[in-house]
């Protein structure tokens, strides 16, 4: 269970919301009514991404069926992210710019993925934008203390959705929920997020471990 619910992680990663190609069968994604308000928060949040570059945070992982990881999230923007999970699980994951590197500890192997493929290419590029044309608003909650925006791939919305979940007063990133085509959903919970860090050189190249003395 708890291997399943790391590549739970890795799933919601590579959910293709900006991947192009022809319309679904199900057509293309309706786009939901903003009104001023809406649409001046929608530029809030947007104004808020781009002015984030280099972000360290803890996560909590939850998938639908109660399996819960922990772990830390490393992002420079434009173009890099690594996820690391807490001992005693090895996985790790690396967006260094091309690719999503994605490593299986138990099975000692890497899987490379093109990042232009991969919810992280929409969670890493620059200029972020949430209403793009490849991805398109479908959903907007306001509370007195959060907003909730969910996207899906405009051409391709049966292929799943991203909600973003923000505090407001002051806006802060809280929460991110991924639901794939077949309904599974994935939660991730951002803990003690710092800003400006400073990330040692190697933190987003991919080196697949080795284990000649831990077999």
């Amino acid at each position: 269970m708890k291997k399943l619910a790391s590549f739970m992680f890795v799933l919601a990663l590579l959910v293709p919301l900006g991947a192009s190609g022809a319309p679904s069968a199900a057509g293309t994604a309706t786009p939901t009514h903003l009104t001023p308000g809406a649409a001046n928060d929608l530029h809030r949040i947007e104004t808020y991404l781009n002015g984030l570059h280099n972000i360290e945070a803890d996560f909590i992982q939850v998938d639908d069926s109660g399996g819960m990881l922990r772990g830390k999230i490393d992002i420079s923007r434009p173009g890099k992210m690594r996820v690391t999970y807490a001992p005693p699980d090895k996985d790790f994951i690396i967006a260094d710019g091309d690719f999503v590197h994605i490593w299986n500890s138990d099975l000692k192997a890497q899987t490379n993925v093109p990042q232009d493929s991969s919810l992280a290419e929409f969670i890493l590029r620059d200029p972020i934008k949430l209403d793009s044309g490849d991805v398109t608003v479908t959903g907007m909650r306001h509370s007195p203390t959060l907003i909730a925006i969910t996207l899906e791939q405009t051409k391709d919305p049966a292929a799943g959705s991203l909600t973003l979940i923000f505090e407001d007063h002051p806006l802060m990133l809280r929460q991110w929920r991924v639901t794939d085509a077949e309904g599974r959903t994935t939660g991730v919970t951002l803990q003690n997020v710092s800003t400006g860090v400073a990330f040692p050189p190697n933190t987003f190249f991919f080196v697949p471990p080795t284990f000649e003395n831990n077999p």
